[in-house]
């Protein structure tokens, strides 16, 4: 069978494809792909296989991000499809798609040093597929935790010392927690996020992200921005994105200077009574690293009694020699943002 290969749809046709395929998430939307167009350092690109009928049986969504622009722009570029591939779970469907993956590569191995797929959902299906067109599968570890049930429920499924903690917090009443109603609060939001990654010493993208995101999600029902304040001092961020009825766990960040109130807990559980009392069935943490690595993060996760999993990810080279030189650039980078987050303190 021949495809056909373009790099724009009629958002009818795109809505409807994704409607109908069960692992589709927030990241193969069409407002996604603007939240992203808009966003600084940040260019997405889609690629979609149509047979000869014009029916769509594949759909990639990759987001070229850089951090760096100038002579070091391709060492500091990668590709980046957040939502993982979307195809028929069919024969002609895994055809498209290793169509797709091969074109996705043509066109960007002289602009990015890799392509990675972030997956959402199991990719047991497409295994052969993805290897055959060179994408190396690594372990990523997540945790999906059951909202189906009411909040009573889902209280009970925490881990037992958190739980305590959070109904201690919520009698105390000191957290309160405030969902961002104005755009103007994201200034606030984005401040304490960038705290958080700069002591970790990861990159964050620019506000313009988050701002595109409060722009054309929120009025959607697709983003959710959250504030916990203890007095007029904000200790908690997060933002989430709802869709279909999974609740994605997007950024967030917390000031362990007041840590003994655990605003980070008492926020988590008001986002999960949220999902709980509207019908969302599913709350997606967003990754929770490597499975030989030490996280803390991941340890924080694993307090609220999800179901751990390990969907991975997998990734295409474009140029193993750049690779090598990139890592080491990357240390530097981190090095300089610890730099800067001792000046910060001092």
């Amino acid at each position: 069978m021949d495809f056909k290969v373009t790099n724009s749809l009629n958002e009818e046709v795109w809505f409807s494809f994704i409607k109908d395929q069960p692992s589709s998430n927030i990241f193969h939307t069409p407002e996604m792909f603007e939240v992203f167009r808009r966003a600084q350092g940040h260019n997405p690109q889609l690629f979609a296989a149509l047979n000869d009928d014009g029916q769509l049986l594949a759909l990639l969504t990759p987001v070229q991000v850089t951090l760096h622009d100038g002579i070091l722009r391709r060492l500091m570029s990668r590709s980046i499809a957040y939502g993982g591939a979307l195809y028929e779970n069919d024969e002609n469907g895994k055809v498209a798609l290793a169509v797709l993956l091969r074109e996705c590569s043509r066109k960007t191995k002289n602009v990015v040093l890799f392509t990675e797929l972030r997956n959402l959902s199991d990719v047991g299906p497409i295994k052969d597929t993805l290897s055959d067109c060179g994408y190396v599968y690594e372990e990523h570890l997540n945790y999906l935790i059951d909202i189906s049930n009411s909040p009573e429920q889902v209280m009970l499924n925490i881990g037992s010392r958190t739980r305590k903690n959070i109904r201690h917090g919520l009698r105390k009443g000191n957290v309160v927690i405030e969902q961002i109603s104005q755009l103007s609060q994201l200034d606030d939001w984005y401040d304490l996020v960038k705290k958080s990654y700069v002591a970790a010493r990861v990159p964050l993208a620019d506000i313009s992200l988050f701002q595109a995101a409060y722009e054309v999600l929120s009025p959607k029902g697709m983003a959710r921005f959250y504030l916990a304040r203890i007095g007029s001092a904000y200790v908690a961020a997060t933002a989430e994105l709802p869709y279909k009825d999974v609740i994605f766990g997007w950024y967030s960040g917390v000031d362990r200077t007041f840590a003994s109130e655990y605003p980070g807990e008492l926020l988590m559980w008001e986002i999960l009574r949220w999902g709980a009392e509207n019908g969302y069935k599913v709350y997606d943490f967003g990754g929770a690293g490597k499975p030989d690595e030490r996280s803390g993060v991941r340890d924080f996760k694993a307090k609220f009694g999800g179901q751990l999993v390990s969907y991975g990810r997998n990734t295409k080279n474009h140029s193993p020699q750049l690779i090598i030189l990139s890592k080491f650039g990357y240390k530097i980078y981190r090095k300089l943002l610890l730099g800067n987050s001792r000046m910060n303190k001092s």
